[in-house]
């Protein structure tokens, strides 16, 4: 047993919806999440920057006495991820692994939607680790610029007519494609999960990145007999880099339910 926290690393607070998924199938585990609102967003910087910015968030996480990190976004984990887990002794999972996997047994035609950012796209993360697991699969990409800033401003339900026109208008070559399994790469986007599954119909499986890697994470825990004793209540404690005061509000809007969420405020540039 070990209860040691784990931490969870995001460019913004999408990474919360992963968060969300670790406190209902892993209660008894502490989480220290940070959110690096400060340098949000991630999806257009250069690799090395993302590189540079990814280290600087582990290195934050690590002056706690961490057992294992969850990096819960998109970018980092296309861009940095698999360069830089090498150096580290602890366990670091990341979205887009966890995601194809997950895509990869779904999927009846061998046919895969991605949505994601501008960077995790262009990486061509996604179809180099589906492949992987699933040889000869079809992946159909598409970069939703709009999809982050209409979720953070409270626009992701159905009936709203300016997010169903977005997600018509993104996800239509997707639809056209066939393909029967889309994985939502950024965090913030299972917010749209009702808006986008009306769209493309029941007989499309949608791919949760965020939450595909709590569970992850928790077969890794599990395997490597490192988790937290069942009973226990777990602490979450939240960081982020600017603007701790408006955290309350989109804390809620992420994790599903109303609450005082307090975070504190990191420097993250003495990283």
């Amino acid at each position: 047993m070990d209860t040691r926290p784990i931490g969870v690393i995001d460019s913004g607070l999408g990474g919360l919806t992963a968060v969300r998924r670790m406190m209902r199938i892993m209660p008894e585990e502490d989480i220290i999440y940070f959110g690096d609102t400060g340098r949000v967003p991630y999806g257009t910087r250069s690799k090395e920057t993302v590189i540079k910015y990814t280290k600087q968030d582990i290195a934050f996480l690590r002056t706690f006495d961490i057992k294992a990190i969850v990096v819960a976004c998109g970018t980092m984990s296309s861009a940095a991820l698999e360069l830089i887990s090498g150096e580290y002794d602890i366990p670091i999972i990341g979205v887009v692994r966890s995601a194809s996997q997950k895509a990869a047994a779904l999927t009846k035609n061998k046919k895969i939607g991605v949505i994601a950012t501008q960077g995790t796209i262009t990486s061509g993360a996604y179809t180099r680790v589906i492949g992987e697991y699933l040889k000869d699969t079809e992946i159909y990409e598409k970069a939703c610029p709009l999809f982050v800033p209409l979720v953070e401003n409270g626009r992701f339900r159905k009936g709203d007519l300016v997010v169903e026109e977005v997600v018509r208008e993104y996800l239509t070559p997707i639809k056209e494609s066939g393909a029967d399994t889309l994985i939502l790469g950024c965090t913030h986007y299972p917010l749209l999960f009702d808006v986008i599954s009306d769209f493309l119909g029941e007989k499309t499986s949608l791919v949760d990145s965020g939450a595909e890697s709590a569970e992850y994470a928790r077969s890794v825990l599990k395997m490597t007999e490192k988790q937290a004793p069942l009973g226990r209540k777990g602490r979450i404690r939240y960081f982020v880099s600017d603007s701790p005061e408006s955290f309350t509000g989109y804390a809620s809007l992420f994790l599903g339910e109303a609450g005082e969420y307090g975070a504190g405020y990191v420097d993250i540039e003495k990283f």
